[in-house]
């Protein structure tokens, strides 16, 4: 049986007072915030045609199209693992968003090993990035659309896949989605992402744009936001698109996931609604 030691951050909280174990893991979280800034990784700004300038992507959601300018920014190398979430929760007592989160984990248990992606909603991703900001006295948040294709594609590059060449091998650049023509669906329930970091990173430095798990970024979703965005620094629309039944906004997830491949390109972008967490999602932080 697998120990869910943050399970219950109040008690956590009180057993840790109590054995003097809280100013261990607040060691640990500064090691860890560490770990989080040494992995910062500067992105010169500059200008790129945001949106799908390759005809890489068959929905209407990445097009048109669209010149856009962009100032210098930081962005992490690696997504954030669930180890370093949930000593983020420990510290702070900071709960989940999604009420069905440990329903899913109790399920699936292998997915929520320290080593993985963090599974995290939005919500959650934001907290952690910010808590990280406030941290190191930075205005860390999660990228924005536009700065995370931008690095994705190696400063705007026509980059299809962020790899090392820009293309999709099997288990070589990026992880192997399930077998398509594969009859059983266990073939999917099973998969898992990888560690981050396991496949060579893009030209960047950057690892896992493609083909891990998809990543939150930081602007609301609007379907046709790309007919309408600003040149310089677009930080998506003012207003979005929200859930029909809890009336919350959906963000941008960009990027593929480990039950896709093809589908893994620099310019795939879905949504999905603040509060909810899944196992195919993740994120990385940016200033």
């Amino acid at each position: 049986m697998r120990i869910k030691l943050f399970r219950s951050l109040p008690f956590f909280a009180l057993l840790t007072a109590a054995t003097g174990c809280s100013y261990y893991y607040e060691s640990k979280a500064d090691d860890m915030v560490q770990r989080q800034m040494d992995a910062m990784v500067f992105v010169k700004g500059g200008e790129f045609m945001m949106g799908n300038p390759g005809g890489w992507d068959g929905s209407k959601n990445s097009w048109p199209p669209h010149k856009v300018k962009l100032d210098d920014f930081h962005i992490q190398k690696y997504e954030v693992t669930q180890g370093d979430f949930e000593l983020f929760q420990a510290v702070t007592g900071y709960e989940h968003t999604d009420e069905r989160y440990e329903k899913k984990r109790d399920e699936k248990p292998e997915r929520y090993e320290p080593e993985l992606p963090a599974v995290a909603s939005w919500q959650d991703a934001s907290a952690f990035c910010q808590w990280l900001g406030k941290q190191d006295g930075k205005p860390i948040q999660l990228p924005t659309e536009a700065q995370w294709e931008y690095a994705a594609r190696a400063r705007g590059q026509m980059l299809r896949y962020a790899t090392e060449n820009g293309e999709a091998k099997p288990d070589v650049t990026m992880a192997a989605g399930p077998d398509r023509n594969a009859r059983d669906m266990r073939e999917y329930h099973n998969k898992l992402p990888l560690a981050p970091g396991s496949f060579p990173p893009n030209p960047l430095g950057l690892y896992d744009m493609s083909g891990n798990v998809t990543e939150w970024v930081r602007d609301k979703y609007k379907e046709d936001y790309y007919d309408h965005s600003p040149v310089d620094n677009p930080q998506g629309p003012d207003e979005g698109k929200k859930d029909t039944y809890r009336g919350e906004n959906y963000r941008v997830l960009r990027g593929g996931s480990y039950l896709s491949f093809l589908g893994n390109t620099t310019v795939t972008r879905r949504k999905g609604g603040e509060p909810l967490s899944s196992e195919i999602r993740g994120f990385r932080c940016a200033y």
